[in-house]
């Protein structure tokens, strides 16, 4: 019988569009955490819809994001979040005391093709992949 899981963690992935970076990046964090860390995604200026690049990139990985939609950032989900790690937005991201940001420098997958959005998409899972374990959640896959 396995343990009950628990949330360890909330991570917010913030990037201007929440259309590319932050959605892979929220993909493979709810993938690999397997529920242990409670996932946000959002964006200073959202899109209209996800890259769907990114999505036919998350899909070679075995990751439907399909059904996610581009989210506004509000203040409320930083609160919310103990990391928030944003993705080129800027001082567009709320700063609160006692939060963990990060900064990932990354590039930006919009008007790319699928050539260029797989290495930032091996990026974003080698980064995930750390900082599951900063937060001392092992993968599931």
């Amino acid at each position: 019988m396995t343990e009950p899981s628990f949330i360890r963690a909330s991570v917010l992935f913030v990037c201007v569009h929440n259309a590319g970076r932050s959605q892979m990046a929220a993909g493979f964090l709810r993938e690999l955490s397997d529920g242990e860390v409670e996932v946000r995604s959002a964006g200073s200026m959202p899109a209209e819809q996800i890259n769907p690049v990114a999505v036919e990139a998350m899909r070679e990985r075995g990751i439907d994001i399909t059904a996610e939609q581009p989210k506004v950032l509000t203040t409320e989900a930083v609160q919310a979040s103990d990391v928030v790690i944003t993705m080129g937005c800027g001082d567009a991201c709320p700063i609160f005391p006692g939060k963990r940001y990060e900064d990932w420098a990354l590039d930006d997958p919009a008007g790319q093709g699928i050539q260029s959005v797989r290495p930032i998409r091996d990026e974003i899972e080698q980064r995930v992949r750390g900082l599951l374990a900063e937060l001392g959640v092992q993968p599931v896959a």
